[in-house]
């Protein structure tokens, strides 16, 4: 005999979606403390188990309320710091070395594993899914490339990529 283990539904909302109370910012989805709709793969495919996210009770929504303030000022220094981190970016600029051919062109690519390297060794942390290329620098030259610290918060990092002192 097989015993199969039931598991509670998740609740839906008023549009067939799965009803979800933000625990963090998630871009394209909404802020901390909002109760948003999503399809039921997004939520327990993604959100639930990364920790976004909670299943939307009463409970749940009447101690956000609750603690509104609270969790504005979190998020308020959170920003501050962010923003901080943002222009101490904004004023360097980094230098990374390639192979290169005499007309310029990389025999191979830099690329987001590359700059987040550069910065590190500037004691600035970011992640690689925070750095926005339009594609992988392939010449020598100066780039200004994108970095994305939160839905509101995006600067500017000069980025030299030069020839390998041989």
């Amino acid at each position: 005999m097989v015993a199969t283990k039931k598991f509670k539904r998740l609740p839906k909302g008023p549009h067939g979606g799965i009803e979800l109370l933000l625990i963090q910012n998630v871009d394209n989805v909404g802020k901390q403390g909002e109760v948003v709709e999503v399809r039921p793969g997004h939520a327990n495919n993604f959100l639930l188990p990364q920790g976004l996210a909670i299943v939307a009770t009463e409970h749940h929504k009447r101690m956000v309320e609750k603690h509104k303030a609270k969790l504005k000022e979190i998020e308020k220094s959170r920003l501050s710091g962010l923003q901080s981190l943002a222009d101490t970016i904004a004023q360097q600029s980094i230098t990374i070395e390639a192979n290169a051919n005499d007309e310029g062109h990389l025999y191979g690519s830099v690329g987001a594993p590359e700059i987040v390297a550069a910065l590190k060794a500037n004691d600035v942390t970011v992640s690689e899914d925070q750095i926005r290329l339009q594609g992988p620098l392939k010449e020598l030259g100066l780039y200004t490339v994108k970095v994305h610290l939160h839905q509101e918060i995006e600067c500017d990092l000069k980025v030299w990529v030069v020839p390998t002192a041989v």
